[in-house]
C-alpha cells in the first residue's frame, strides 16, 4: 500500500510499503524521504505521543552509549499519527538471517551470528541498558556490525537484583535459538564474559542453561497454548454460540462450519481413516489439498466428558503451533474448528496441509539407498534428540505418524504430544516414545541396527550418565 504523507515541518513521507502492522498503535513502514531511502514509524491512537516519545528516549539511550543504531533522521506528526524516521540501512534482519543458516545447515556462520549478537548484548549491559523485547528481530546485521533497532524496549536496569536482570536478558537471547544450538551456550557465556570483564562462573554458566531452557519452554507454551486460541499476529478467530473457529491468516478459506467438514468427508476422494474416535479425510479447501481429522462423539458419557475438557483438535492445534515455534517440521496447521453449544464443547475438527510422502516404515521397505536410510536415521535420531532438549513426548510413535519429506522426519498426529516440566515424568514418555519407535523394525534387524546406531550417534552430545538411563532403557544402546 502506497501512499504520500505531508509533515509538520513541510517535507512529504513517500510510502512504498507498509512492513508491519500493530493494530491501533503503530505501523513501520518502508519510505522515501528527502531524496532518500527510510524506514517510518507512524504511531497511532490514544497513547501515540506517549509511544513516540518513549522510541525516541530508547533510540537517544543507544546514541550516548555509542551502540550502533539506525540515524533517527526526523521526529515529528501529522494530524493523526506521531512520525520517527530512521536511515534505511544495507543490513539483514537477524531472525531471517538465523532461519536461513539454520535450513542450510551453516553451524560455523551460526555460531558466529550468535556471537555477534552476545557481543551486541553485551555491550547493551555494560552501558547498563537492556532490550526488554529480546528477539533476534530486533537487531540488523551488516558484514561485521550489529544495529540494535526498537528503541520503545530499551530500558536501564533497575538498581536492585542488576545481576540477576542481565542473566535474565541474556538468557531470553539465547532461548529464540534453535534448542540444538543449546551446545554453544557455553560458548556465548564464555565470551559475554569477555565482553563485560566478569569472571567466568561454573555456576552462573549453569544457572543461565537452565534459565534459558526455562524460558524457551515458558515462550513456547504461551504462543501454543495462549497466543493462537486469540486473533493475533498469526490466526484469525471468530466465534459464536455455535461455533468456535481459529483459522490461520494466510488460509484463505471462507465459509467453514462443522456441517461443511462433514459434507466434505462423507464425499472425500481420500478416506485415509475411519474409526470411533476420529474420522479421517483429504480434500480441496481453497485450493489447496487439505486433511481433516474429526474427533467423534462415541456415546453420550463420551458427549458429556468432551463437552468440559479441551478437545484433542484443539490439543492438536496447539501442538502444531508449538513444533512450528520450535523449528520441528508438521504438517502445517491451516485451521481449528469446535461446534458447540454456548461453551459446551461438541464435535471438533483439525485440518493442516496434506502431505503425500512415504511414513518412515514405507521409506526404509522402498529405498536402496543404503546412505540415505542412514542419514534419514541420523535425521530421525536428531528429532528425538531434540525432543529431549525441550522435554516433549510425542505419546504415538508408529512409523505412519512420521512422514519423510527431502530425507527428513515430519512429525503428524499431534494429540497425544505433550510438553512437560517434570524431567522424571519427562525420561519415562521418552524412553516409552523410543520404545514405541524401535517397535517398527522388530521384524528388521537391518533396519533396526541402522537406528540403534544413528541414536547413539545423535544422544552422545548428552551427559555421559544419561546415555545408560535413556538409551539402555529403551534398548537401543
Amino acid at each position: 500500500m502506497a501512499f504520500d504523507l505531508p509533515l509538520a515541518d513541510g517535507s512529504m513521507l513517500a510510502v512504498s510499503e507498509v512492513v508491519r502492522v500493530v493494530p491501533n498503535k503503530r505501523l513501520v513502514c518502508k519510505a522515501f524521504w528527502n531524496n532518500q531511502q527510510v524506514y517510518a514509524k507512524l504511531f497511532i491512537g490514544a497513547n501515540a505521543k506517549r509511544y513516540a516519545r518513549r522510541d525516541k528516549r530508547g533510540v537517544q539511550a543507544l546514541i550516548n552509549a555509542h551502540i550502533a543504531t539506525p540515524d533517527l533522521l526526523y521526529a515529528g506528526n501529522t494530524d493523526f499519527a506521531e512520525v520517527l524516521i530512521f536511515k534505511a540501512i544495507a543490513a539483514q534482519n537477524a531472525e531471517v538471517l538465523y532461519q536461513q543458516l539454520l535450513e542450510s545447515q551453516q553451524k560455523q556462520q551460526r555460531l558466529q551470528l550468535i556471537l555477534q549478537l552476545t557481543k551486541a548484548v553485551a555491550q547493551l549491559h555494560s552501558a547498563n541498558l537492556q532490550q526488554t523485547d529480546l528477539y533476534l528481530k530486533n537487531f540488523l546485521v551488516e558484514a561485521n556490525a550489529v544495529y540494535t533497532i526498537d528503541g520503545d524496549g530499551i530500558q536501564p536496569f533497575s538498581a536492585l537484583f542488576k545481576k540477576r536482570q542481565k542473566q535474565r536478558n541474556f538468557a531470553t537471547l539465547l532461548s529464540k535459538l534453535d534448542a540444538l544450538d543449546s551446545d554453544w551456550i557455553d560458548d556465548c557465556y564464555t565470551y559475554y564474559c569477555e565482553q563485560t570483564a566478569t569472571k567466568y562462573s561454573a555456576h552462573d554458566y549453569a544457572t543461565l542453561y537452565e534459565l534459558t531452557q526455562k524460558l524457551r519452554q515458558k515462550s513456547a507454551s504461551s504462543y501454543a497454548d495462549k497466543k493462537v486460541f486469540r486473533t493475533c499476529s498469526d490466526v484469525k478467530v471468530k466465534q459464536t454460540f455455535h461455533q468456535y473457529m481459529a483459522i490461520t491468516h494466510d488460509f484463505d478459506a471462507a465459509d467453514l462450519s462443522a456441517e461443511r467438514l462433514d459434507e466434505d468427508l462423507e464425499i472425500a476422494q481420500n478416506r485415509l481413516k475411519s474409526g470411533n474416535t476420529c474420522t479421517v479425510g483429504s480434500t480441496f479447501i481453497a485450493n489447496q489439498n487439505v486433511v481433516i481429522k474429526r474427533y467423534n462423539i462415541k456415546n453420550s458419557w463420551h458427549g458429556l466428558k468432551l463437552g468440559f475438557s479441551q478437545s484433542r483438535a484443539a490439543k492438536s492445534w496447539a501442538n502444531a503451533h508449538r513444533l512450528t515455534l520450535l523449528n520441528i517440521a508438521t504438517a502445517k496447521p491451516l485451521a481449528l474448528i469446535e461446534a458447540r453449544f454456548g461453551w459446551i464443547k461438541r464435535r471438533a475438527y483439525f485440518l493442516t496441509e496434506y502431505i503425500d510422502v512415504p511414513d518412515i516404515a514405507e521409506f526404509f521397505a522402498l529405498s536402496m539407498d543404503a546412505e540415505a536410510k542412514q542419514k534419514v536415521a541420523y535425521e530421525t535420531a536428531l528429532l528425538f534428540y531434540k525432543l529431549n532438549l525441550l522435554q516433549i513426548s510425542h505419546g504415538d510413535c508408529k512409523a505412519s505418524n512420521i512422514k519423510i519429506v527431502d530425507g527428513k522426519p515430519v512429525l503428524i498426529d499431534l494429540d497425544s504430544m505433550q510438553a512437560h516440566t517434570c524431567s522424571w515424568w519427562f525420561e519415562k514418555k521418552h524412553i516409552k516414545d523410543l520404545n514405541r519407535l524401535m517397535q517398527n523394525w522388530v521384524d528388521a534387524p537391518e533396519t533396526s541396527a541402522i537406528f540403534k546406531q544413528a541414536f547413539v550417534q545423535a544422544y552422545d552430545e548428552i551427559d555421559d550418565y544419561m546415555l545408560p538411563t535413556i538409551l539402555e532403557r529403551a534398548k537401543i544402546a
